[in-house]
């Protein structure tokens, strides 16, 4: 017995040394969290020179990055020479390159490490290897063809494809480049490829493809394989009809596919399996599939081991070759679409043995799974929905549609909104979540034509967006703030799907106003530098060669027309240089320089006295309108103010000196026509005219702190509520919070009676909505982001965390915290890319403790609400009449 408790006891040392030799103990100090083009070790590069970037990971007090050495290799064992690239030793603090070494080749894995020495010069340990890994690089690599099965585009079933392919020898690694016009699955040996949904991400079909990249070497094996793909109708061939067009999209063709498997032996031999006339094709249980409305199964018509080798395919028929849907493909280098949470039902009512409703809990976007029984030919509808009738005199109880469904034209009584149909085989359950659909939603019925048991247990949500990294965390002691930001950020990701949206129901747009309204909640929140990329990328493919853009991208043709101007699609100029300041990356101005030119010379060229009415004002107001004209014209203003910024930086001095100069010219012209200096107000004086011209700067700096004071008074005289649509909404808590009004703009935000954010909380809002009064006529989406903005406002109005123009990517970090009287504490951070940065403070024995982080590599400027405050540092006091500057490291202040 004593033994046995001796080797236990040894056993739990030897298991505390492992723990600690593992990284238990403190990390060494060095760069860490490498990134190829913003992401963790990325397949399908075709960036001929990939952004590096990687941060120092430093705890120590003061900590700073005086030099770093970037090594690529081919050869994992070989990082240290730098075979590839050695940039030599470097004497910056930058964490993020350019790769400039020898030319990358296609299909190649490229590893990397990075060196770097601390402020004082000493080198630290080199960074762990990361790699990335190179794709096409140049269209002409393609062996495959596009083919398709050569139905119409009215073919309701989806189609299936396979081929089977001999491996003679032993498989080193296997890569499957796939490109979609429309969408897919991937299967191998009857396995599917990957977690990603919805693939590949919509775009200008007839001007850009995406391609998605799979390390598939441990799905073959010697001897022979299948391959077996799924089409879906996505946006490329669409069915279904709506007011925005999607039917009549110049691009619309039967899905269709190319596809190259690389394989390399382990003898250094290669070999391509591809897309040709050989694959053989056939319909399947998808008899329809909608990305609008929903996704029709019949059970009954399922193949058993479609996708594996030896099912009998003799009755299948051949494929056909087709033309590229566009000249442009490109590897989709972005954050997938993923099933990221699954939800439980919280409950079911049961009807009927015909009809059952599942409250999920909250509202979400995404697909349900269901487990079904019945006789064979049983019709199962599963329709989803945000609401349920509440009123006597309807189907109380069952889920309504009537606030999401209002703009869709059903073409027959077959294609269902919001709905999936499954059609039950007899022989036992079927498992069935659709494959090519997504839908906004909370409640779910289920409806049957002939009696089937059906429990809570068969059903499960899951909540499907772009799985971007969640990089903000905020708690504070106010349980609405803490429901609102969780709103804020579920409607954020309920709108991502590889662009952003308006809504995941009724529209499932990218509306470019919504986009550029919530971009800094998104970036506060997430990691959304890559979808954003892939978004502008959309914004240049659908630019008209006069600089016109259209409001919702990407478009079929809906949305040229007299309102998309520049409160809408001024997207191409502000989401740029948002994640130039959230990133420090000037890649993305440089990419859409020239666009955002194009779209600053329209709008001058139609705007000869320096103002437009090219907008759509502000959307969905309160009560009080604004001037279309001034809102219109201060978004111009805004552009070319980001225009000459973005000459300065790339380097493009008369540009600079040009449009500066405009700039100033539409701000004049702003302030002859629309303030009052006497009354120092804008225009009628309503909270988005005020706001705006705080937001923006365009008041003159001698009147604006007065301004500030106009607008607290003018919110005051509104009750204390807001009185704004989608502009004021952007603009006017930032323009209270950043000029001495604080306590002004917490109120605003933390009201909970109508109108207000907080009246859509109390009355069980899970998600933001789209208009103030929920009981509206119209404009009636629950879960809608264009109000989104107050989601990073929190990080900013109260934990004052702030991006600096000039070190931007929060090299320098502003922190201009508010501790307002509403709150005990309040949380935040914010990882940004040279680490995490906390702003917390709370209230303790009459003083106000603020604890700030500064990540390694960093400094902060901090400015403290009120000056005649007495703050104490380590026993010392600080001067609280200027900015108090502090290097990396965490401090707390007393503030009296």
């Amino acid at each position: 017995m004593k033994l046995k408790s001796f080797t236990l006891l040894l056993n739990c040392f030897f298991t505390l040394t492992i723990l600690l030799i593992a990284g238990y103990t403190k990390a060494q100090p060095g760069a860490a969290q490498l990134q190829c083009e913003h992401l963790t070790s990325p397949l399908g590069i075709d960036e001929a020179h990939p952004r590096l970037s990687w941060l120092l990971s430093d705890s120590r007090q003061g900590a700073l990055q005086s030099a770093y050495t970037v090594l690529v290799s081919k050869n994992p064992a070989e990082v240290g020479k730098g075979g590839v690239w050695n940039t030599g030793k470097i004497t910056a603090q930058s964490g993020l390159i350019t790769y400039n070494g020898k030319a990358l080749e296609p299909f190649t894995r490229y590893y990397w490490a990075v060196r770097t020495w601390d402020k004082n010069g000493k080198p630290l340990a080199q960074s762990q290897t990361a790699y990335f890994e190179t794709g096409m690089m140049n269209q002409n690599n393609w062996t495959g063809n596009w083919i398709s099965d050569g139905k119409s585009i009215n073919e309701l079933k989806a189609p299936y494809f396979r081929k089977v392919f001999n491996a003679g020898k032993k498989v080193r690694s296997a890569r499957a480049y796939i490109a979609v016009a429309g969408l897919y699955e991937l299967f191998i040996n009857g396995t599917k490829i990957g977690n990603h949904r919805l693939d590949p991400m919509y775009t200008r079909f007839d001007r850009r493809n995406l391609y998605v990249t799979y390390d598939v070497t441990a799905q073959l094996k010697n001897g022979a394989n299948a391959i077996g793909v799924v089409l879906g109708n996505g946006w490329y061939n669409h069915q279904s009809i709506a007011v925005w067009n999607f039917d009549r999209a110049p691009w619309r063709q039967r899905p269709t596919f190319c596809l190259d498997l690389r394989i390399t032996y382990e003898d250094g031999s290669a070999e391509t399996i591809f897309t040709d006339e050989s694959w053989k094709t056939h319909s399947g249980p998808i008899v329809f599939n909608s990305i609008y409305t929903g996704e029709h199964y019949d059970s009954r018509e399922e193949i058993p081991g479609w996708n594996t080798v030896n099912f009998d395919d003799s009755k299948w028929n051949g494929s056909g070759l087709r033309a590229a849907p566009a000249k442009k493909i490109e590897s989709q280098v972005m954050v997938p679409i993923r099933n990221v949470e699954e939800l439980s039902a919280k409950s079911l009512v049961n009807f009927n043995d015909t009809c059952y409703v599942v409250d999920l809990g909250r509202n979400i976007a995404g697909v349900t799974r269901v487990k079904l029984r019945g006789d064979s030919g049983t019709i199962v509808k599963i329709k989803h929905g945000e609401k349920l009738y509440t009123k006597e005199g309807t189907p109380k109880g069952h889920v309504d549609l009537s606030n999401i469904d209002v703009y869709y034209r059903p073409r027959d009584k077959n294609d269902l909104f919001q709905t999936d149909v499954v059609i039950l085989n007899g022989k036992g359950e079927v498992d069935f979540m659709p494959s090519f659909n997504y839908k906004g939603f909370q409640y779910v019925e289920i409806t049957s034509s002939k009696p089937i048991n059906f429990s809570k247990e068969d059903i499960t949500g899951y909540f499907m967006h772009s799985d971007v990294e969640a990089v903000g965390k905020l708690n504070t002691s106010s349980d609405l703030v803490n429901k609102l930001w969780a709103a804020t950020n579920a409607s954020y990701l309920s709108n991502l799907f590889g662009y952003p949206t308006d809504c995941p129901q009724r529209e499932k747009n990218g509306w470019t106003g919504d986009g550029h309204f919530a971009v800094e909640t998104g970036l506060f929140n997430f990691d959304g530098i890559t979808v954003y990329e892939k978004w502008l990328g959309d914004h240049r493919d659908e630019q008209q060669p006069n600089g016109v853009l259209p409001d919702i991208i990407p478009t079929g043709g809906w949305g040229y027309g007299t309102a998309n101007g520049t409160d809408w699609t001024s997207t191409i100029a502000i989401i740029p240089w948002n994640l130039y300041l959230f990133y420090g990356d000037k890649k993305p101005l440089a990419d859409n320089y020239n666009n955002i030119k194009a779209y600053v010379n329209y709008v001058s060229k139609i705007s000869p006295n320096n103002l437009t009415t090219f907008g759509r004002g502000d959307w969905v107001p309160v009560k009080s309108s604004s001037s279309l004209e001034y809102t219109s014209s201060v978004y111009f203003y805004v552009d070319a103010t980001i225009l000459s910024k973005a000459a300065a930086l790339l380097g493009k001095t008369q540009d600079q000196q040009f449009y500066s100069a405009m700039a100033a010219k539409i701000r004049k012209a702003i302030n002859d026509k629309y303030f009052d200096k006497a009354k120092c107000i804008y225009g009628s004086g309503v909270q988005t005219e005020l706001s705006m011209a705080l937001q923006w700067k365009v008041v003159p700096e001698e009147y604006r702190l007065k301004l500030a004071e106009n607008l607290a008074k003018r919110v005051a005289q509104d009750n204390m509520h807001i009185d704004v649509g989608v502009l004021g909404a952007k603009a006017v808590l930032n323009a209270l919070s950043d000029n001495g009004q604080g306590e002004v703009a917490y109120k605003l935000a933390s009201q909970d009676t109508y109108p207000s954010w907080g009246w859509w909380i109390v009355n069980g809002a899970t998600t933001l909505y789209e208009n103030w009064d929920i009981n509206a006529p119209r404009d009636i989406s629950l879960n809608h982001m264009m109000f989104g903005e107050i989601g990073g406002w929190f990080f900013k109005g109260l934990g004052g965390i702030k991006p600096d123009e000039n070190k931007p990517g929060f090299k320098n970090v502003l922190l201009k915290p508010n501790f307002v009287q509403g709150l005990n504490f309040f949380t935040s951070s914010h990882k940004g890319p040279y680490g995490n940065i906390v702003s917390a403070w709370k209230r303790e024995q009459g003083k106000i403790i603020y604890d700030v982080t500064v990540p390694a590599n960093s400094t902060a400027d901090i400015t403290f609400p009120n000056p005649s405050s007495k703050v104490i540092l380590n026993g010392k006091p600080v001067n609280t009449q200027k900015t108090y500057h502090v290097s990396a490291g965490s401090y707390r202040f007393a503030v009296q």
